[in-house]
């Protein structure tokens, strides 16, 4: 057995400031959404990706109303984990939904990391990259995973740097774009087949996975300065500030690039459109922002989802071994963050990372707002409706994403309903073994238990 102040996480209240906690909420959003999800969203839906990206953000707007007022009451760096526990206690709803919030973090990096190899290897003109895109996922996962050992302050600093410099480029790639097209109108009348009520749904639902990096601000909340007012404030501003960034990017690719150039180029389409829109030296720089964004994104989702883990450790609602290691819980759940990474981005291809994403993403969306309306409504003292409304629109875009892909992909649905399965059972059985143990004390031993 090791030391027992070995058994702690090390948080270090009060260390990221409302910019900075802003800042790690963009880098994971801007730096999965914008670069990799554009084209996949435009061979759903066809022209009208660019309208798909706003009915994410409207989902995301009701979605964010559930996490807003938990970590207004409850400020938790396990963030989802803590949320779920206060819903549903020490059974397996928490455990299972916390893993499915786990396991979709874990699948945006490895989205990144590939992001990341596609839009590297345009700098040699390569069109899909081959076994390379892997390859410099990888390189990527490792780099941030050495900065990730270090503190948090420069954690932040990197992130803020990153952050800053890739906002301002997409937001001038965006500009440009659209300034040297010979239009800006995109044509919505005549989507064909591509806009279908259920393409456009399941487009909407990728959308949705360039929003989602506000849950990491949830997850960072004992962390945030006057994190009352500060966690709900950043969720707000990242989200206003990507709809204006998707917006304006989405606009600019369709207007510099035809349906079939989008989709032909999906894995790195800014990149693509970049070339009618400002040349070679335009190319480069769109690659060089892509490369700042996903590795930004990699920095501050690693950072997050390795301390989601922890926690989920502490409260006794996963198994945990050391393997031996020295260190703190936090060190080890890093380590089991990266090596799952970089498994998935040396195997699977970026749609189909996507896709598990999306589906295991939704499904604890829906157990929160769930949650919310249940068990912890008057507590939070919040409105019904939003949640109700919430859960709604959720259902409605995983069931036309399922949809969509069972016609194309049924393949990865089935490894979606497989992983889910695997997790059920094992908790299951993992619970139940564990329920001799004492409940986890402190900040969660007034969860509600039913």
């Amino acid at each position: 057995m090791a030391k027992k102040d070995d058994r702690t996480t090390h948080y270090q209240e009060g260390s990221l400031t409302l910019p900075g906690t802003v800042m790690l909420g963009t880098g994971v959003m801007i730096g999965a959404g914008i670069f990799a999800l554009t084209g996949q969203m435009a061979q759903m839906t066809g022209v009208l990706f660019p309208l798909a990206f706003l009915a994410a953000a409207v989902v995301v707007g009701f979605s964010a109303y559930s996490y807003i007022k938990i970590s207004n009451t409850w400020p938790s760096a396990g963030g989802i984990g803590m949320y779920l526990h206060k819903a549903y206690g020490n059974r397996l709803p928490t455990a299972f939904n916390a893993l499915l919030m786990y396991f979709s973090m874990v699948i945006a990096q490895s989205f990144l990391a590939r992001t990341f190899g596609a839009y590297t290897m345009q700098l040699f003109g390569s069109g899909e990259g081959g076994i390379m895109v892997p390859v410099l996922g990888v390189l990527l996962i490792l780099a941030a995973f050495v900065i990730n050992l270090s503190s948090n302050r420069l954690i932040q600093g990197v992130a803020s740097f990153v952050g800053i410099l890739k906002i301002i480029g997409i937001l001038i790639f965006g500009l440009v774009g659209i300034w040297v097209a010979d239009s800006i109108s995109v044509d919505f009348s005549n989507p064909g087949e591509a806009g279908t009520f259920g393409n456009f749904l399941g487009a909407t639902a990728l959308g949705i996975l360039a929003f989602k990096g506000f849950t990491t601000i949830t997850n960072s909340g004992s962390e945030v300065k006057d994190p009352k007012r500060n966690v709900g404030r950043a969720i707000v501003i990242s989200i206003v500030s990507c709809v204006v960034i998707y917006t304006l990017v989405g606009f600019a690719v369709a207007s510099n690039l035809s349906l079939a150039e989008i989709i032909r180029t999906q894995n790195y389409s800014l990149a693509a459109a970049a070339r009618p829109a400002l040349g070679e030296y335009g190319v480069w720089a769109t690659v060089a922002i892509a490369m700042m964004a996903t590795a930004g994104g990699i920095l501050a989702s690693i950072f997050a989802v390795s301390r989601m883990l922890a926690m989920l450790t502490e409260m006794k609602l996963v198994p945990h071994s050391h393997f031996g290691m020295p260190g703190s819980i936090q060190k080890h759940t890093l380590v089991y963050t990266v090596v799952l990474g970089l498994f998935l981005t040396a195997f699977f291809d970026l749609s189909r990372i996507a896709a598990l994403g999306i589906v295991f993403y939704l499904i604890m969306d829906i157990a929160i707002h769930w949650g919310v309306l249940r068990y912890l409504r008057e507590e939070l003292n919040a409105k019904a409706w939003i949640p109700v409304t919430a859960i709604v629109l959720d259902l409605l875009v995983l069931g036309g994403f399922v949809w969509v892909k069972l016609n194309t992909d049924p393949f990865v649905i089935g490894v979606a309903v497989v992983a889910m399965i695997v997790i059920a059972v094992g908790e299951q059985i993992f619970l139940k073994k564990s329920s001799g143990i004492e409940p986890p004390t402190g900040e969660h031993s007034h969860a509600h238990h039913h």
